[in-house]
């Protein structure tokens, strides 16, 4: 059976108050509840899920992992390689709600990743997403969506409120020394740190790539299964390659761009816009 022909269209419209895009400018980060219904996410995270499993390989024993490899399973692009996947990467939904946020008409892809914390996991550092994207604005955006019920104990994200009002702080990745280092700027700044507490599969998190962000380990016997969607404003430009995690990005999601190009590659469509 075709799939995507009885998947839900996630075409519908999540409205947002003015005071909750006000808060999401200020504070760099918003937890929206119910931005996908229980049916829509039962119907999506099998599919994901699977996909996910196909891609991954075989893994190391957490043991053996250094602190990224035992922070999450991780792939990407999977809307590359599902039509059904690609589905809710391109959910008109979703961007709508990304380019409301920014404040900007229109959003394009930068890239999807599934996230999966699986049981006994370790820790997410502290770190800014927008490190590793050679994108030359600050018009930067990631939904956080759990596919699955997220316990108290089992824990989402904790953010650095108003932190994507300092740029570009450091260019540390994802790393025992980045949890440091930043730790230690976010207490010495006196930044305010929020986690979200327990959530529902279809809330979603969204956060700025400047936003300093951290995640707990998973203690359950459960695996976290989230997907992110990253979304860029639509006319965004290549920024300058200052490292080489930049380069590396540049090289896989905006094939064939140099600095100064408009990001426009065939992995980068424009998802959404409200004049186009």
């Amino acid at each position: 059976m075709d799939q995507t022909k009885v998947l839900p269209e996630l075409t519908s419209s999540y409205d947002l108050t003015e005071e909750q895009i006000k808060e999401y400018q200020n504070l760099g980060h918003i937890c929206l509840r119910g931005v996908a219904s229980e049916e829509e996410m039962k119907a999506y995270r099998d599919v994901i899920y699977q996909k996910t499993q196909e891609k991954t390989g075989q893994l190391a024993p957490l043991s053996e992992r250094d602190t990224y490899g035992k922070a999450f399973v991780q792939v990407m692009n999977l809307w590359e390689h599902s039509e059904d996947v690609k589905k809710f990467v391109m959910a008109q939904r979703y961007a709508k709600i990304a380019a409301e946020l920014l404040g900007v008409d229109g959003v394009r892809i930068y890239h999807d990743q599934a996230l999966f914390k699986e049981p006994g996991g370790g820790h997410t550092p502290w770190h800014q997403d927008q490190t590793y994207w050679p994108i030359d604005t600050d018009k930067t955006i990631t939904m956080w969506m759990p596919l699955v019920d997220v316990s108290e104990e089992m824990g989402s994200m904790s953010f650095a409120s108003e932190s994507h009002k300092r740029g570009y702080i450091s260019k540390l990745g994802i790393s025992d020394e980045s949890h440091q280092t930043l730790g230690e700027y976010i207490d010495a700044e006196g930044l305010e740190k929020v986690t979200h507490g327990a959530m529902k599969a279809g809330d979603a998190t969204f956060h700025y790539g400047w936003t300093l962000h951290s995640a707990p380990g998973n203690p359950t016997d459960r695996t976290r299964e989230v997907m992110t969607i990253i979304y860029m404003a639509d006319g965004t430009k290549v920024s300058e390659i200052d490292h080489e995690a930049r380069a590396n990005d540049l090289k896989q999601w905006m094939p064939g761009l140099k600095t100064g190009d408009l990001v426009d590659s065939p992995l980068n469509p424009l998802v959404y816009s409200a004049t186009k």
